[in-house]
């Protein structure tokens, strides 16, 4: 048995059990990838403050996010396709994270429909949606989620046009899949995915088919999901969306102050500080480098939340220092689902959490509602001298 300290020993296990198209799903941004690399190596930037001779005893990671209590200010972030990368990925993932104490975020694109999932947790998950044409589908998917009992909405804003990533394209990876004969030759390699594949029934969007007339199979759901992603999203949609939800609403993809601020207009209860994980607008700043000019903009007003490039338990410290109330790990997460199943969400959550704990002693701190800029040393011209 591998000996796990860090997520890299997890995606190395991850890289060997999952089809190449599956991992190159997770594992890839749009375009150069200049922004899905400058993600992770930002937070390298940023230095921290040993102190020493302080009281380290009775530490504790516990917080909140939209005033739910957390084991530590992780969550488990959307991710579509998630029970491709294991059979029954969500499912497996949102025990996991039930068991830390810490949210877990269904993905519309997921594998494990709304109703599959609530039937394996007792706690209440986030929901997060993508907003459709489909009105009457997106009306009847919040619907859904209510009697789901999920505890949150997360409605995601920068995906109203998808984002080039040449390894989709060329790997086939499409809804459906198109196989192409070296796909099939690396699927054949992947013994122990395919078995658990074979022995799950979810295998399809359940969110999706059998939900939207016309799309009973995979073979509809392509010519249906081309056509689907609202061009006409705007601030006035946002606030009927959240009118419709009734519940706490977390919008995500946040990347500008002037956003940052229109989303506190339209009463949201938090944020999330997000490039999509680089998957959308290459070119654009890291989440962790936009962070300091978001907070300026809004951070007392609105709880500031960031995903992008979270590998660590440092990333996490550092994130919260600058101000963010709680972070979102995807890949992270799917490193470990794709290596070990439930007990590799688990190991990547504990990874996180034992980096995060006693780094913050190091740093002289006890509670993660003590961490402030105190504890950073940040460059000058972190965030960028732009004209």
């Amino acid at each position: 048995m591998a000996v796990i300290t860090e997520i890299n020993d997890l995606k190395r296990i991850y890289k060997r059990r999952v089809p190449k198209m599956f991992y190159d799903y997770a594992e890839s941004g749009s375009w150069t990838e200049q922004t899905f690399r400058e993600n992770t190596s930002d937070f390298d930037q940023l230095r921290l403050r040993q102190r020493v001779a302080v009281d380290m005893s009775g530490r504790s990671t516990a917080s909140q996010m939209i005033g739910q209590d957390v084991s530590m200010p992780v969550a488990l972030a959307p991710v579509g396709l998630t029970g491709m990368q294991c059979a029954d990925g969500e499912i497996k993932a949102a025990k996991a994270a039930e068991a830390f104490g810490v949210p877990f975020t269904l993905s519309t694109m997921s594998i494990c429909s709304i109703e599959k999932v609530a039937e394996q947790v007792s706690k209440p998950f986030w929901f997060q949606l993508y907003t459709m044409t489909d009105e009457d589908y997106v009306r009847r998917l919040i619907d859904r989620a209510k009697a789901a009992n999920c505890s949150a909405l997360v409605i995601t804003l920068d995906l109203q046009i998808l984002g080039q990533r040449h390894k989709d394209l060329k790997n086939g990876l499409s809804a459906p899949p198109k196989l192409t004969a070296k796909t099939i030759a690396n699927l054949m390699t992947k013994w122990s995915w395919g078995l658990q594949m074979l022995g799950t029934k979810n295998r399809g969007f359940g969110n999706i088919v059998g939900h939207v007339e016309g799309v009973s199979d995979a073979a509809d759901l392509g010519a249906w999901t081309a056509e689907q992603f609202d061009l006409s999203l705007d601030w006035a949609k946002i606030a009927k969306i959240k009118e419709m939800w009734g519940g706490k609403v977390i919008l995500k993809g946040i990347l500008d102050a002037e956003d940052a601020k229109m989303a506190l207009k339209v009463g949201a209860d938090a944020i999330v500080v997000s490039n999509h994980g680089g998957r959308q607008l290459d070119g654009a700043l890291s989440s962790i480098k936009m962070l300091p000019a978001i907070m300026d903009a809004v951070g007392d007003e609105i709880e500031v939340h960031l995903d992008s490039g979270i590998r660590s338990g440092q990333d996490v410290l550092k994130a919260l220092a600058l101000g963010a109330k709680g972070t979102y790990i995807g890949r992270a997460y799917i490193y470990g689902l794709g290596a070990m199943g439930q007990a590799g969400v688990t190991s990547a959550l504990e990874v996180i959490h034992k980096e995060l704990d006693i780094s913050m002693a190091l740093c002289g701190k006890r509670s993660v509602s003590d961490l402030s800029k105190d504890v950073l040393l940040v460059p000058e011209g972190f965030s960028g001298n732009w004209e």
